[in-house]
C-alpha cells in the first residue's frame, strides 16, 4: 500500500476562543493511502490538552511508515497506536480506502443509517458578554447554539445571549474551566434559562465531586471521557457523553464507544476539533446515532475543501463519496 502524510493550516474566519486557548487557524494531518487503484483520506487536528500537534500527529503516523507500506488494517491499527489524532486520521483513510475499492458506501460498511442532522453553532469565548450577545444575534440561521464560557461571568453571557437569541436552543461549554461551587451556583440559574446541556464544567481528572449531584441540567463529560477506558468512570457522574473522533482515534473506536455507552443508558453528543469537510464526514457518521451533533468545524474557517459537506443554516445534508467513504 502506497501511502503519505502531509499537514494542512485552515485560517479561522475570526480568533476562536474557549477557556485557556485560541486558534487564529485550524491546523491538521491529512493521510493519505492508495493500493490497487483505490484511494482513501483522512483528517485529523489532534487533542490539544494533551499536547497534540500537527507536527507531534505527523511524526507519529511516519513511525507507522513500513506497517502502512505493508497493507495495516483497522484491527491491527487499534493495537498499534493509542487513541489520538495520528490514528484518527489513518482510521479514517482506511475507511474511506475500504469504501472506494469495495464499491460499497460507509453507510453499508458500518452499518449506519444515514440522515440529515442538525448541528450546533459555536459562539466562541469574546472579552466582553455583550460581544457575545451579538455574535448569538448575527447567526440568524442557527437554530442550536454551543455557547463557550469560562469561570468569567458566566450568568452575565448567558443572559445576554438568551436576550439575542430567546428563540434558540442553547447548550454550553465550559471546557474545564468551572469549580465545583460555581456549577452549583450557575446550574440553576442556566435551567431557568431553558439551557439544555452544561459540557465538561470541571477540569479533566478533578470531577469526583460530580458522583451523586443532581445537576438541574444535564451534564455532559468531553475531557473526562476521551475513549471506551475512561467510559466507566464518567458513569455516575455525567448523563452524556462527547465522542470525538480525535479523542478515540478514528471513526472505528468512535462507534465501540457510542454502543457502551448506549448500553450504559447514557446520551450521547458527537463533537470536533473543528476541520474541514475531511474531517467532518466520518463525525458525521457517528452523528448518526447521536442525540447532539457538533459538526460546525468547517463554518469556523475561511474556507473548505472542495467537494464539501453541505450547510443549510444548522441543517447538514447527507453527503456522497466523493466527499469521503
Amino acid at each position: 500500500m502506497k501511502w503519505s502524510a502531509h499537514i494542512e493550516s485552515w485560517p479561522a474566519i475570526r480568533p476562536f476562543r474557549i477557556t485557556g486557548k485560541v486558534w487564529n487557524t485550524f491546523d491538521s494531518i491529512v493521510v493519505e493511502l492508495a493500493e490497487g487503484g483505490a484511494y482513501g483520506r483522512g483528517e485529523a487536528l489532534g487533542v490539544y490538552y494533551l499536547d497534540e500537534t500537527a507536527e507531534t500527529m505527523l511524526a507519529q503516523v511516519e513511525t507507522l511508515g513500513g506497517a502502512l507500506a505493508a497493507g495495516i488494517d483497522r484491527a491491527a491499527l487499534q493495537r498499534l497506536l493509542p487513541p489520538g489524532g495520528a490514528r484518527n486520521a489513518i482510521d479514517c483513510a482506511l475507511w474511506d480506502l475500504e469504501a472506494k475499492a469495495s464499491g460499497r458506501s460507509i453507510w453499508e460498511l458500518t452499518g449506519v443509517a444515514p440522515k440529515p442532522l442538525v448541528t450546533v453553532f459555536t459562539i466562541g469565548l469574546e472579552p466582553e458578554p455583550e460581544e457575545m450577545a451579538r455574535k448569538a444575534a448575527a447567526a440568524t440561521r442557527q437554530s442550536l447554539l454551543k455557547v463557550k464560557l469560562d469561570g468569567d461571568r458566566p450568568v452575565e453571557r448567558l443572559r445576554g445571549i438568551r436576550a439575542a437569541r430567546p428563540d434558540a436552543r442553547i447548550v454550553v461549554d465550559a471546557n474545564q474551566g468551572w469549580t465545583f461551587a460555581q456549577l452549583q451556583e450557575v446550574a440553576p440559574v442556566f435551567a431557568e434559562l431553558g439551557v439544555e446541556m452544561i459540557e465538561q464544567p470541571l477540569p479533566r481528572g478533578g470531577d469526583a465531586e460530580l458522583a451523586g449531584y443532581r445537576s438541574p441540567v444535564k451534564l455532559c463529560a468531553d475531557e473526562s471521557c476521551l475513549h471506551l477506558g475512561e467510559l466507566e468512570a464518567a458513569v455516575g457522574r455525567y448523563q452524556m457523553i462527547n465522542i470525538k473522533l480525535d479523542k478515540t482515534g478514528g471513526l472505528t473506536h468512535a462507534l465501540e464507544l457510542a454502543a457502551a455507552a448506549r448500553a450504559r443508558g447514557m446520551g450521547l453528543m458527537v463533537g470536533c476539533m473543528a476541520g474541514s469537510s475531511l474531517a467532518m464526514a466520518p463525525t458525521f457518521v457517528t452523528g448518526c446515532l447521536c442525540d447532539l451533533v457538533d459538526i460546525d468545524g468547517p463554518l469556523l474557517q475561511k474556507t473548505d475543501r472542495i467537494p464539501a459537506i453541505q450547510y443549510d443554516g444548522a441543517n447538514v445534508a447527507v453527503f456522497g463519496p466523493d466527499v469521503w467513504g
